[in-house]
């Protein structure tokens, strides 16, 4: 057993199945001897790599560790750290009391009377505390306190009285004072004081000195306590394996998962390393759809002539086929596997995309089989979020702070983040070109697109009056951005369904898609005048109502005949006949037949954070230049002179002022500059930041909740192969 699990661990192919005790015969294997004097050991290391505060920055090269090595320095070291472990945490606690006490002598200080002088007597109570010195002693001369005298400074008051301490206490209670407890000390409190912050760099420099010499034993031993966690890790990882398998008295079986075109390098090497005393079978070739069901297998001939169904899946990637090793064989044939059937997968994406991986295991991991949608997330969440904020300044900071979770941070999952940042960031860029603006300005639109021969930006975000058109053109397009994201998914359902048989295909998910063409393809043919102007007309020009000249002449209505009065087209015929298959498949889903249309309408939410964003960001603008309008309905912002000047001048570019909208704080004198300045600055801020939790979640939201759900169920296992990269040892 132990050279077998040598030889798997070497090879870090096989990603082992836990035994689940279902076998007669056979029970769960023990660890190895020692595995729990290793584990204690590892213990120990990482505990001593807590308190140094080892990271990997401090291992050094490469090294060859011991069992000598670490039984003797283990021990030298655990006596040196904990010693000085021992000694911070004496000087910690009592330099917490000091600084206590100093907190405590603070009010004392500024009462400025002497310690002794506030306790001791034997016919007078004295209480010290801070409140309001009138309120206390109006409060005292309505008690049965009858002689008292109060000192007071700063808040801080000291309440000399000829009375019982619990007499004196109650009659505090009526005021406003808080009771401080006196001190142990003689003399000036301020002497005192003085003691104690002389205590406290004592101790604080005691405390800098034993944190020197633990940082000095980081130094000589990190590089040695990671090695020898490393190498604790491995033997325990091996120590613990036989607790996965499935043992008699003579014997043991072990059953994982392994890439099929590993398989013969696997059984090469590992029958080289055990002999003949290890059996090592291949059951099964084979491909598996989402629900762990074989789609098409090849038997593998096994010594002994046992055959029976094969039982098993594989592995996701890189190779779509993979094996099982070795399974347990019965003597009618078939094969009796340890009780998870679930193959572990990997993820192979273009390195591009590998940051979108954490986002999808957000909703969970793909299944073997199923469609990965993390290319499918690339292809569309960055185009959303660009779509939505879409300005070249906010995507350049975008860019650069991805940029810099990404090379700045250890984390994976921070990393991730980081590189959806830069797509999203390049993505906002690019349609902040397109739409001609940064930082909400129209600079690009007026001066980068004309220099380049063109009139202007190619599009505009539609906020202003003169390009309102724009503001209906993208929530329409929002739309059918809606629907072809949601065909992708009930396709990629569609596809998967296939397994099954093409009538489960056309009923589960072919239902849903007639029913999305239908409804939508009803809607855009203009029934009761419901489709936008601008998809039929092919006059260029803003004011023709459309901005985009498509040249589209619409969908036909179809009219086939009315119900009641009302015209039954083709379109809803399809919609119908989809919604008949839907219940054929199952009757319980008919009730969520309204998902195409309220799905889709969720995607206008695009078009709403767009205009939210420019809508924000124009009113930051606003503030800081002032805006003037033409008689086209343009606004201009003052960038070069206050808006009450081209006002007066009554034209810019060809067209009549009209109006000042406001005059900007940058034109208001110095006061109002720096006001303005501090706007600009926070309010594009406010904008930067609102885009992250607006645009990125509204677009993680349409990816999660609309597209993952019309395929992707989740639940799959990573591939983890029973093995150990090496970083900070070598066998060598």
């Amino acid at each position: 057993m132990e050279q077998t699990i040598e030889a798997v661990h070497d090879l870090d192919m096989l990603h082992v199945t836990e035994y689940d005790g279902s076998w007669d015969g056979f029970e769960p294997g023990n660890s190895l001897d020692g595995t729990n004097e290793v584990a204690d050991k590892l213990v120990t290391v990482r505990s001593l790599q807590s308190i140094l505060g080892v990271s990997d920055e401090d291992a050094g090269p490469t090294r060859v560790v011991t069992d000598d090595a670490i039984e003797d320095q283990l021990e030298t070291v655990r006596t040196e750290v904990n010693e000085l472990d021992d000694r911070r945490d004496e000087v910690r606690d009592e330099l917490r009391a000091v600084e206590d006490r100093i907190n405590t002598m603070a009010p004392f200080v500024t009462l400025g009377i002497d310690l002794d002088l506030l306790r001791g007597y034997d016919s007078l109570s004295v209480v010290v505390g801070e409140g309001d010195s009138d309120e206390i002693e109006a409060v005292l001369a309505d008690s049965d306190v009858e002689t008292f005298e109060l000192f007071t400074e700063d808040g801080v008051v000291a309440v000399f009285a000829q009375a019982d301490g619990d007499a004196l206490q109650d009659a505090l209670v009526g005021a406003t004072f808080s009771r401080l407890e006196i001190p142990e000390g003689d003399g000036d409190p301020t002497a005192y004081l003085e003691e104690l912050e002389h205590e406290k760099q004592q101790l604080e420099s005691k405390l800098s000195t034993v944190e020197d010499e633990l940082n000095e034993l980081r130094l000589d031993h990190a590089g040695f306590l990671l090695a020898a966690e490393e190498k604790l890790a491995i033997e325990a990882q091996k120590g613990e394996a036989p607790l996965t398998f499935a043992t008699t008295e003579n014997a043991f079986i072990a059953e994982g998962w392994i890439p099929n075109d590993r398989f013969e390098a696997f059984e090469r090497a590992l029958s080289g390393a055990v002999g003949d005393t290890v059996d090592i079978d291949r059951i099964e070739i084979a491909e598996y759809d989402s629900e762990g069901h074989a789609e098409s297998h090849e038997e593998v001939e096994r010594e002994g002539g046992n055959g029976g169904e094969p039982v098993g899946s594989s592995v996701d990637a890189p190779e779509p086929e993979s094996e099982r090793q070795p399974q347990e064989t019965v003597a009618d044939g078939g094969v009796i596997t340890m009780g998870d059937d679930a193959p572990p997968v990997i993820q192979d994406n273009p390195k591009g995309v590998k940051p979108f991986e954490d986002l999808v295991e957000v909703v969970n991991r793909p299944k073997y089989g199923e469609f990965d949608p993390t290319v499918a997330f690339f292809l569309t969440f960055p185009a959303f979020f660009g779509f939505m904020i879409g300005d070249v300044g906010y995507g350049l900071l975008y860019l650069a702070l991805g940029y810099g979770l990404y090379s700045a941070v250890d984390s994976d999952v921070l990393k991730s983040l980081g590189g959806v940042g830069m797509w999203a960031g390049g993505f906002t860029m690019l349609f902040g070109l397109l739409y001609g603006e940064i930082f909400g300005l129209h600079t690009i639109s007026n001066v980068v697109w004309p220099a380049l021969g063109f009139e202007g930006a190619p599009f505009h975000k539609g906020l202003q009056p003169a390009y309102g058109e724009y503001a209906i053109g993208w929530l329409t397009l929002s739309l059918l951005a809606g629907m072809l994201h949601l065909a992708v998914g009930w396709t990629f359902d569609f596809i998967e369904n296939l397994n099954h048989g093409l009538w489960d295909a056309v009923t589960e998910s072919g239902s849903w898609l007639l029913m999305l063409f239908g409804l939508w393809a009803w809607v855009f043919s203009g029934a009761a005048g419901s489709a936008p102007d601008f998809l039929y007309t092919a006059e260029e020009g803003i004011f023709a109502g459309n901005p985009f000249p498509l040249g589209f002449a619409g969908l036909p209505a179809i009219d086939l005949f009315s119900v009641g009065g009302f015209p039954i087209s083709a379109w809803l015929l399809v919609f119908f006949a989809g919604l008949v298959l839907l219940a054929l498949a199952d009757p319980i889903e008919v009730v969520e037949f309204l998902n195409v249309f309220v799905n889709v309408l969720s995607y206008t939410r695009l078009a709403a954070v767009l205009l939210a964003k420019a809508g924000m960001a124009f009113v930051v603008n606003l503030l800081f230049f002032g805006v003037f309008v033409t008689d086209d309905g343009a606004w201009h912002f003052g960038i070069s002179h206050a808006p009450s000047y081209y006002l007066e001048e009554g034209v810019y570019h060809g067209h009549e002022v009209t109006e000042v909208m406001f005059g900007g704080l940058m034109h208001s004198g110095i006061a109002g500059l720096v006001g303005g300045l501090l706007v600009l600055v926070l309010g594009h801020l406010l904008v930067l930041v609102l885009g992250i939790t607006s645009a990125g979640l509204q677009g993680v939201r349409l990816e999660y909740v609309e597209f993952f759900g019309k395929f992707f169920e989740g639940g799959g296992k990573r591939y983890n192969p029973f093995g150990y990269e090496r970083t900070y040892t070598t066998d060598d």
